[in-house]
């Protein structure tokens, strides 16, 4: 609720002042990690939260403001609560090559995990709720009464949980008390939460994670004591796998450990449990417990970051540097029977217009070329030319097409515009963005062991 309320708040401020949709977009971003700061003093996991979660992009334009809004929130949470960890545990040792693999195993067990937790929430909704005779007023009220009903036969269920998340990481609730609170911790959340009473999802998947590691670490240690596995370490990796899983936030959930328990040597134990947990979910399921009604609703929501193929390539090592040109002081007549000759580039779309000596005049398109009236020469007709400098990027052009709603672009120099280098046109973009995708899918011989014996890899 904390991160929805700080992103509500962004939002808000968005819409008030004056502010493009991207601005917003990072403003809302903002606010919720400047909540999640705030309530965990996680300055760094709540800036890497709203890049996976909310922007799914790394730029200055984004990166630093959601930055200074947590470093902000982190100051006041410290000036009015202190600088205490959110989950204070006694300091771990160095986890050996053994525990290490144990803790991947735990990752992979909450990875798999992760996936019947978020389809039981969400059918508990779908599935039970919906199906009930009466009106979904009501639904808050029977999903109270099971909570509460719950939270009679198990205490530790009620409230918002950081005490749990505390006892379970320090090791004070071990055996089947955990095992107890977990299930039913998971109960009651999912009949809350399918209800539909608002709530959050941090907290009750660190507990039942928590938990969830905390009695598969017990018992691997017991069956593997020489590995030397901490519980309380399989704990912690427990309490962020199953946050990764079912968030596929991984790079989130393995800092938050970290910051929110100042256990700097669960950083190596925390990524492998983690990548793990990561690609046993993705396996499992497509969507996640944040994405998966919105994607059902028809949203198009982001994957993963990803760098963009035509940000990559200069404008320069694309474009035609001998494109078809004409004479500014060609006669229509004698254009229309070229057109209509076959020869090399007479099919092209636009042709750059040329004085003699070799300076732009402008540029004509082959429909208007063909509609024109009278025999007038071609500079009659011709329109300014768009114009963009070699040394920018396939995705600046792009964006500049966008704009002048042209499908090509001259290429010159800002100190020359008259000089023309080439000409980049719309589909010298596409054959770039599927040699891109083409080459993502070959394999060919890279270098040879011994002869006769091939490594390939991929390009």
């Amino acid at each position: 609720p904390i991160i929805a309320t700080g992103g509500a708040m962004g939002s808000v401020l968005g819409q008030w002042m004056p502010s493009t949709p991207d601005e917003r977009k990072t403003l809302l971003g903002a606010g919720a990690a400047a909540g999640m700061a705030a309530t965990f003093g996680s300055p760094i996991s709540a800036v890497l939260l709203a890049v996976e979660l909310l922007l799914f992009e790394y730029r200055s334009r984004s990166f630093i403001p959601v930055a200074l809004a947590a470093s902000a929130a982190t100051a006041v949470r410290v000036a009015m609560v202190g600088p205490e960890a959110a989950f204070p545990m006694t300091d771990l040792s160095p986890a050996g090559p053994m525990a290490l693999v144990l803790c991947a195993v735990v990752g992979a067990a909450a990875g798999a995990l992760s996936a019947p937790v978020t389809r039981t929430l969400f059918a508990m909704e779908d599935s039970f709720f919906s199906k009930l005779r009466v009106h979904w007023a009501l639904w808050p009220a029977i999903g109270g009464l099971a909570v509460g009903l719950i939270g009679l036969a198990v205490p530790r269920t009620l409230g918002v949980g950081y005490d749990n998340i505390t006892q379970i990481l320090s090791g004070s609730i071990t055996g089947w008390a955990v095992i107890a609170l977990c299930v039913a911790k998971f109960i009651s959340w999912s009949v809350a939460l399918g209800s539909g009473t608002s709530g959050g999802t941090l907290a009750p998947l660190f507990t039942v994670g928590g938990g969830f590691g905390a009695a598969l670490g017990l018992g691997l240690a017991h069956l593997f004591p020489w590995a030397g596995l901490d519980p309380r370490m399989a704990a912690l990796v427990g309490m962020a796998a199953l946050f990764t899983g079912a968030s596929r936030a991984m790079l989130t959930s393995v800092v938050f450990a970290v910051e929110a328990t100042r256990q700097p040597w669960g950083i190596l134990p925390l990524l492998a449990g983690c990548a793990v947990a990561y690609l046993v979910s993705s396996r499992l399921m497509t969507t996640n417990i944040m994405t998966d009604r919105m994607i059902r609703r028809g949203a198009k929501v982001p994957s993963g970051l990803g760098t963009d193929p035509l940000d990559q390539i200069l404008v320069a090592e694309r474009c035609s540097r001998e494109p078809a040109v004409l004479p500014a002081d060609m006669r229509v007549h004698e254009a229309r029977t070229w057109l209509h000759s076959g020869e090399p580039g007479s099919t092209h779309r636009a042709f750059p217009l040329l004085e003699p000596d070799g300076k732009l005049v402008g540029l004509i398109s082959r429909s208007r070329l063909l509609e024109a009236e009278g025999d007038q020469t071609l500079r009659d007709y011709a329109r300014a030319p768009v114009r963009v400098p070699p040394f920018r990027t396939l995705r600046e052009a792009g964006n500049l097409m966008a704009e002048a709603r042209a499908d090509v672009l001259i290429v010159a120099e800002p100190e020359h515009p008259d000089h023309m280098l080439g000409v980049l046109t719309l589909r010298d973009l596409l054959e770039a963005r599927n040699a891109h995708v083409d080459s993502a899918a070959l394999r060919e011989p890279a270098f040879e062991i011994m002869p006769g014996t091939q490594v390939f890899r991929s390009k």
